[in-house]
Protein backbone atom coordinates (compact mmCIF):
# COMPACT_ATOMS: atom_id res chain seq x y z
CA UNK A 1 0.00 0.00 0.00
CA UNK A 2 1.33 3.40 -0.99
CA UNK A 3 1.77 5.99 1.74
CA UNK A 4 -0.24 8.87 0.37
CA UNK A 5 0.35 12.34 1.74
CA UNK A 6 -1.49 14.72 -0.59
CA UNK A 7 -5.13 14.04 -1.44
CA UNK A 8 -6.74 15.83 -4.37
CA UNK A 9 -10.54 16.14 -4.27
CA UNK A 10 -12.80 16.92 -7.17
CA UNK A 11 -15.60 19.26 -6.05
CA UNK A 12 -18.80 18.62 -8.01
CA UNK A 13 -20.08 15.09 -7.50
CA UNK A 14 -17.34 14.24 -5.01
CA UNK A 15 -17.53 16.74 -2.14
CA UNK A 16 -20.96 18.13 -2.96
CA UNK A 17 -24.07 17.40 -5.02
CA UNK A 18 -24.47 20.45 -7.27
CA UNK A 19 -27.23 19.03 -9.49
CA UNK A 20 -29.86 21.74 -9.10
CA UNK A 21 -27.50 24.70 -9.41
CA UNK A 22 -25.61 23.38 -12.42
CA UNK A 23 -28.52 21.91 -14.38
CA UNK A 24 -30.76 24.95 -13.86
CA UNK A 25 -27.93 27.25 -14.92
CA UNK A 26 -27.32 25.15 -18.04
CA UNK A 27 -31.05 25.16 -18.73
CA UNK A 28 -31.04 28.96 -18.43
CA UNK A 29 -28.07 29.25 -20.81
CA UNK A 30 -29.67 26.95 -23.38
CA UNK A 31 -32.89 28.94 -23.26
CA UNK A 32 -30.91 32.12 -23.92
CA UNK A 33 -29.37 30.30 -26.89
CA UNK A 34 -32.82 29.39 -28.22
CA UNK A 35 -32.96 25.79 -26.94
CA UNK A 36 -35.69 24.65 -24.56
CA UNK A 37 -34.75 21.69 -22.35
CA UNK A 38 -37.43 21.01 -19.71
CA UNK A 39 -35.82 17.83 -18.30
CA UNK A 40 -33.06 18.70 -15.83
CA UNK A 41 -32.00 15.04 -15.62
CA UNK A 42 -30.82 15.23 -19.23
CA UNK A 43 -28.35 17.91 -18.14
CA UNK A 44 -26.59 15.77 -15.50
CA UNK A 45 -23.87 15.20 -18.10
CA UNK A 46 -22.73 18.78 -17.51
CA UNK A 47 -21.75 17.98 -13.92
CA UNK A 48 -17.98 17.51 -13.77
CA UNK A 49 -16.45 18.18 -17.21
CA UNK A 50 -15.43 21.66 -18.41
CA UNK A 51 -18.49 23.54 -19.66
CA UNK A 52 -16.97 24.33 -23.04
CA UNK A 53 -16.47 20.62 -23.66
CA UNK A 54 -20.03 19.75 -22.67
CA UNK A 55 -21.72 22.44 -24.75
CA UNK A 56 -19.68 21.29 -27.73
CA UNK A 57 -20.27 17.58 -27.14
CA UNK A 58 -23.97 17.59 -26.29
CA UNK A 59 -25.26 20.58 -28.28
CA UNK A 60 -22.66 20.83 -31.06
CA UNK A 61 -21.83 24.42 -30.15
CA UNK A 62 -18.78 25.90 -31.84
CA UNK A 63 -16.22 27.85 -29.81
CA UNK A 64 -18.04 31.17 -30.17
CA UNK A 65 -21.40 29.66 -29.22
CA UNK A 66 -19.89 27.83 -26.25
CA UNK A 67 -18.29 31.03 -24.98
CA UNK A 68 -21.63 32.84 -25.19
CA UNK A 69 -23.47 29.97 -23.50
CA UNK A 70 -20.94 29.98 -20.64
CA UNK A 71 -21.53 33.72 -20.17
CA UNK A 72 -25.27 33.06 -19.83
CA UNK A 73 -24.61 30.11 -17.52
CA UNK A 74 -22.54 32.29 -15.20
CA UNK A 75 -25.21 34.98 -15.07
CA UNK A 76 -27.45 32.59 -13.18
CA UNK A 77 -24.75 30.55 -11.47
CA UNK A 78 -23.16 33.56 -9.74
CA UNK A 79 -26.52 34.75 -8.44
CA UNK A 80 -28.20 31.48 -7.47
CA UNK A 81 -26.62 28.35 -8.88
CA UNK A 82 -23.55 28.00 -6.69
CA UNK A 83 -25.75 27.95 -3.60
CA UNK A 84 -28.22 25.38 -4.99
CA UNK A 85 -25.83 22.75 -3.76
CA UNK A 86 -25.50 20.36 -0.83
CA UNK A 87 -22.54 18.60 0.78
CA UNK A 88 -22.65 14.83 0.70
CA UNK A 89 -23.39 13.47 4.14
CA UNK A 90 -20.24 12.88 6.16
CA UNK A 91 -17.89 15.09 4.13
CA UNK A 92 -16.96 17.49 6.99
CA UNK A 93 -16.20 14.53 9.26
CA UNK A 94 -14.09 12.88 6.56
CA UNK A 95 -12.08 16.04 5.94
CA UNK A 96 -11.55 16.57 9.65
CA UNK A 97 -10.35 12.97 10.09
CA UNK A 98 -7.91 13.28 7.21
CA UNK A 99 -6.48 16.54 8.55
CA UNK A 100 -6.12 15.00 12.01
CA UNK A 101 -4.08 12.26 10.34
CA UNK A 102 -1.82 14.90 8.78
CA UNK A 103 -2.85 14.58 5.15
CA UNK A 104 -2.54 17.64 2.90
CA UNK A 105 -5.89 18.25 1.19
CA UNK A 106 -6.29 20.04 -2.15
CA UNK A 107 -9.32 20.78 -4.31
CA UNK A 108 -8.78 19.99 -8.00
CA UNK A 109 -11.81 21.06 -10.03
CA UNK A 110 -12.70 22.22 -13.53
CA UNK A 111 -14.98 24.82 -11.95
CA UNK A 112 -13.40 28.30 -11.92
CA UNK A 113 -11.25 28.77 -8.83
CA UNK A 114 -13.12 31.90 -7.75
CA UNK A 115 -16.47 30.04 -7.63
CA UNK A 116 -14.91 27.00 -5.97
CA UNK A 117 -13.47 29.08 -3.15
CA UNK A 118 -16.85 30.73 -2.54
CA UNK A 119 -18.60 27.36 -2.40
CA UNK A 120 -16.06 25.92 0.07
CA UNK A 121 -16.46 29.02 2.21
CA UNK A 122 -20.28 28.77 2.00
CA UNK A 123 -20.14 25.20 3.30
CA UNK A 124 -17.54 26.18 5.93
CA UNK A 125 -15.05 23.53 4.79
CA UNK A 126 -12.48 25.89 3.27
CA UNK A 127 -10.23 25.58 6.34
CA UNK A 128 -9.48 21.94 5.53
CA UNK A 129 -7.82 22.69 2.20
CA UNK A 130 -4.26 23.91 1.77
CA UNK A 131 -4.83 24.77 -1.89
CA UNK A 132 -7.78 25.21 -4.27
CA UNK A 133 -7.03 24.87 -7.98
CA UNK A 134 -9.71 25.28 -10.62
CA UNK A 135 -9.98 26.71 -14.09
CA UNK A 136 -9.50 30.34 -15.03
CA UNK A 137 -12.50 32.46 -16.00
CA UNK A 138 -11.15 32.83 -19.53
CA UNK A 139 -11.44 29.06 -20.02
CA UNK A 140 -7.75 28.25 -19.67
CA UNK A 141 -6.50 25.50 -17.33
CA UNK A 142 -9.84 23.72 -17.59
CA UNK A 143 -8.74 20.12 -18.16
CA UNK A 144 -8.06 17.88 -15.18
CA UNK A 145 -4.65 17.03 -16.58
CA UNK A 146 -3.63 20.71 -16.53
CA UNK A 147 -5.14 21.23 -13.08
CA UNK A 148 -3.42 18.22 -11.53
CA UNK A 149 -0.10 19.11 -13.17
CA UNK A 150 -0.36 22.61 -11.72
CA UNK A 151 -0.81 21.07 -8.26
CA UNK A 152 2.15 18.72 -8.73
CA UNK A 153 4.27 21.72 -9.69
CA UNK A 154 3.21 23.43 -6.47
CA UNK A 155 4.44 20.46 -4.43
CA UNK A 156 7.68 19.66 -6.22
CA UNK A 157 9.33 18.37 -3.06
CA UNK A 158 6.96 15.37 -3.06
CA UNK A 159 7.16 12.18 -5.09
CA UNK A 160 4.25 11.36 -7.40
CA UNK A 161 3.40 8.22 -5.44
CA UNK A 162 2.49 10.47 -2.50
CA UNK A 163 -0.43 11.99 -4.45
CA UNK A 164 -3.88 10.59 -5.17
CA UNK A 165 -6.87 12.08 -7.02
CA UNK A 166 -10.48 11.42 -5.93
CA UNK A 167 -13.31 12.04 -8.37
CA UNK A 168 -16.60 10.78 -9.75
CA UNK A 169 -16.02 11.19 -13.52
CA UNK A 170 -13.64 9.75 -16.09
CA UNK A 171 -11.99 13.17 -16.48
CA UNK A 172 -10.65 12.92 -12.91
CA UNK A 173 -9.23 9.46 -13.47
CA UNK A 174 -7.77 10.26 -16.89
CA UNK A 175 -6.17 13.43 -15.52
CA UNK A 176 -4.52 11.41 -12.77
CA UNK A 177 -3.26 8.81 -15.22
CA UNK A 178 -1.90 11.48 -17.58
CA UNK A 179 0.10 13.04 -14.74
CA UNK A 180 1.32 9.77 -13.27
CA UNK A 181 -0.56 9.66 -9.97
CA UNK A 182 -3.00 7.19 -8.41
CA UNK A 183 -6.75 7.75 -8.41
CA UNK A 184 -9.99 6.78 -6.71
CA UNK A 185 -13.31 6.70 -8.54
CA UNK A 186 -16.34 7.29 -6.31
CA UNK A 187 -19.63 5.74 -7.43
CA UNK A 188 -21.90 8.03 -5.40
CA UNK A 189 -21.40 10.96 -7.81
CA UNK A 190 -22.39 11.46 -11.44
CA UNK A 191 -20.14 9.05 -13.30
CA UNK A 192 -21.49 5.56 -13.90
CA UNK A 193 -19.66 2.49 -12.65
CA UNK A 194 -19.01 1.56 -16.28
CA UNK A 195 -17.50 4.98 -16.98
CA UNK A 196 -15.20 4.68 -13.98
CA UNK A 197 -14.20 1.10 -14.78
CA UNK A 198 -13.29 2.03 -18.34
CA UNK A 199 -11.05 4.80 -17.00
CA UNK A 200 -9.04 2.29 -14.95
CA UNK A 201 -8.72 4.01 -11.56
CA UNK A 202 -6.42 2.64 -8.89
CA UNK A 203 -9.45 2.10 -6.63
CA UNK A 204 -13.23 2.33 -6.90
CA UNK A 205 -15.24 3.04 -3.75
CA UNK A 206 -18.96 3.25 -3.08
CA UNK A 207 -19.01 5.41 0.04
CA UNK A 208 -16.96 7.52 2.43
CA UNK A 209 -16.29 4.61 4.77
CA UNK A 210 -14.42 2.85 1.97
CA UNK A 211 -12.46 6.04 1.31
CA UNK A 212 -11.40 6.19 4.94
CA UNK A 213 -10.24 2.57 4.87
CA UNK A 214 -7.89 3.32 1.95
CA UNK A 215 -6.19 6.16 3.77
CA UNK A 216 -6.02 4.49 7.15
CA UNK A 217 -4.46 1.46 5.43
CA UNK A 218 -2.03 3.73 3.61
CA UNK A 219 -0.63 4.81 6.99
CA UNK A 220 0.58 1.29 7.68
CA UNK A 221 3.99 0.44 6.20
Amino acid sequence: MEKYKIILFDLDGTLSDPKIGITKSVQYALQKMGIVEPDLDKLDCFIGPPLQDSFAEYYAFDEKQSTKAIEFYRERFKEKGMYENVLYEGIPSLLNLLKENHFTLVVATSKPTIFSEKILNYFKIDQYFDLVVGSNLDGTRSSKTEIIQYILDEYKDHMKDEFIMIGDRKHDIIGAENTGIDSIGVTYGYGSLDELNRSNPTYIVNNLEELVSIFIASQVK
